[in-house]
């Protein structure tokens, strides 16, 4: 089977590698020309639009970074929809407004193409891992039959409901991860500021309630001073945009999320936008005047 793969990223690249393990024959695109190099070096085969994908392809795949550039993949100009067939099918993977997942779905269907919106959760490790989270929003019997395609990346892929709904679960999810950021980050600067080692704390409490995957994955990296961004704060401050723009839509308060969305406001302003978003970690450190380390 051959799958369109549009967007090498931090993400899409180890899950593009993914597909081709699992015996998917692949044809990509991205403006970083030596990660399409690293994929062709793999057995992928390149193109230079979209819509060369969708004339060679009927299921392709994106993983972006944020609405505007799925718009203009998908229906911009050398776009999907100029090269899609009847009955093809995107399956976009970005994390994306959940308004922006429903237009793009409907101007696609006007062609006769359909579409999933399937984010995806778990940072790069799990990428490469092929171990991600995937959520997904569309037709039950289009998600049925794509099934063991998503799974051939992941852990865990999870129907959640029509068009949009799966970019609804990734908000969900980003609040959950960025306010157990700041709670770590909150915890283990307290232990240090009060002559506590932050790494026996740490392994004190995993085992506990308050133990958690995000704990596990960040707090090493905030007490190695490991900032690598396996999810920079740039693109945790999108979802973050995205998460309020939504909220208010639909009337919903979100006083804890709108406190972190500030926090990494200030984090960025500091010059850590690129940083992985275990950097939320020197907002609090910048207060108490500290710095944690194990």
């Amino acid at each position: 089977m051959k799958i369109g793969f549009i967007g090498l990223g931090i993400m899409g690249k180890p899950m593009a590698k993914n597909l081709l393990k699992a015996g998917y024959e692949l044809i990509v695109l991205d403006l970083n020309k030596i990660a399409v190099e690293e994929l062709v070096s793999l057995g992928a085969e390149s193109a230079e639009t979209a819509a060369e994908i969708a004339e060679k392809t009927n299921t392709f795949i994106t993983m972006l970074p944020n609405s505007p550039h799925v718009k203009e993949v998908a229906l911009g100009k050398s776009g999907l929809i100029e090269g899609a067939k009847h009955g093809s099918l995107l399956i976009d993977m970005s994390s994306i407004a959940p308004l922006a997942s429903r237009e793009i779905a409907e101007a696609l269907a006007t062609k006769g193409i359909e579409m999933l919106d399937a984010p995806v959760s778990g940072g790069e490790p799990k990428a490469i891992n092929g171990t991600i989270a995937v959520m997904v929003g569309g037709k039950k019997e289009v998600f049925d039959s794509n099934y063991e395609l998503m799974m051939a990346m992941a852990a865990s892929v999870v129907y959640v409901g029509e068009i949009g709904a799966g970019n609804i679960a990734k908000l969900c999810n980003q609040i959950v991860v960025a306010l157990n950021i700041a709670a770590v980050s909150e915890a283990l600067v307290l232990a240090q500021k009060a002559g506590v080692s932050p790494g026996l704390v740490y392994q004190a409490i995993r085992g506990g309630l308050a133990g958690s995957t995000v704990m596990d994955a960040k707090a090493p990296m905030m007490m190695d001073r490991n900032f690598n961004p396996g999810f920079k704060i740039d693109l945790h401050i999108k979802d973050m945009t995205n998460i309020l723009e939504t909220s208010r839509s639909v009337g919903v308060p979100l006083p804890l999320a709108s406190q972190v969305m500030q926090i990494m406001l200030a984090v960025k302003q500091d010059g850590c936008g690129v940083e992985d978003h275990s950097s939320i970690v020197k907002f609090y450190e910048k207060m108490a005047n500290i710095e944690i380390s194990r």
